[in-house]
């Protein structure tokens, strides 16, 4: 029986192959046969210090599908952060009005710092370059529906690779199934040498390229991302990673290109309208995840 309850979730690394596959089901169970009043009397408290549209949306529609209540604020000036109060301060009171925190930060290593500090579970919903879990499992997920497996998949990975943190826990659970990777990036963007590594230790076959047509006739998965221009100085920004609808016919017939959002200009419009265009669906599929991770963590599940 896997145990989630009072548990954190800071990276994708907290969560066995085992736990990751039953948190996948368990969205599946609560898509197909919802439980509005799973949660009722739990509260969550979002604590978003970054922008955010998908993600601090579909945690706050996902408690409230299961019968809970939403607190917090989306964005750091409303709070007494501006009076230059701390993280851990923050988090020790507002773990007091709540069962449950998601929270976004800009800084790397901000979650593990709010987990030790809250006396209530913390689920990382992004900090900085750092990790960003459960977007990989909502990726996963949308993997498995629209290719129905994990497992022997060609998954194609662009745009920036250094500060992308989607991308990072995405390669961080992919190091659990057998599959082929090919990375695409600007060159002052590349996959961090910690990633790399791993990747190389675990026997994952992967390679980079230099520009997106090398690729997409080999791709199962298209995984684009954008540019993280709020994390950088300055940026060469390569057309390295843009993709036209016209690149595309060359394609797998069940490619499918997945882009955790928001896009700026490296997906064309033009995309939506071919049917190799998934990353709506998968947006949507944000809200069973987090129905699940919210009933799991919180011991309804």
């Amino acid at each position: 029986m896997h145990h989630f309850a009072d548990r954190d979730l800071v990276s994708i690394s907290d969560l066995t192959k085992e736990e990751i596959e039953f948190i996948l089901a368990a969205a599946e169970r609560l898509r197909k046969n919802p439980a509005p009043d799973l949660c009722r009397g739990s509260i969550l408290a979002n604590c978003f210090y970054e922008p955010s549209t998908r993600t601090r949306l579909s945690f706050e529609a996902a408690m409230l599908r299961l019968g809970g209540s939403v607190i917090g604020f989306s964005e750091s000036n409303g709070t007494s952060a501006k009076k230059g109060e701390s993280l851990s301060d923050s988090i020790r009171v507002i773990s007091g009005y709540a069962d449950l925190l998601a929270i976004r930060t800009p800084l790397k290593g901000s979650a593990r710092l709010a987990a030790e500090a809250s006396s209530k579970p913390v689920i990382n919903a992004g900090d900085g370059a750092g990790e960003h879990p459960t977007q990989t499992l909502l990726d996963l997920f949308t993997i498995r529906e629209c290719q129905h497996k994990i497992d022997d998949l060609s998954i194609a990975i662009a745009g920036d690779l250094k500060y992308g943190r989607t991308v990072h826990s995405l390669c961080l659970a992919l190091l659990h199934y057998k599959v082929r990777l090919y990375f695409v990036s600007p060159k002052s963007l590349p996959l961090p040498e910690d990633i790399v590594q791993e990747l190389q230790r675990r026997g994952i076959k992967f390679s980079f390229h230099a520009t997106l047509d090398e690729v997409i006739p080999k791709a199962d998965i298209l995984y684009m991302t954008r540019i993280q221009k709020e994390r950088m100085q300055e940026v060469d920004l390569e057309n390295t990673c843009r993709l036209a609808a016209s690149q595309l016919g060359e394609a797998k017939l069940n490619l499918r290109v997945l882009h955790p959002l928001p896009r700026v200009d490296e997906i064309d419009v033009g995309v939506d309208n071919t049917p190799h265009a998934y990353y709506f669906e998968q947006a949507q599929n944000g809200l069973y995840v987090r129905m699940a991770l919210l009933a799991l963590f919180l011991g309804k599940l």
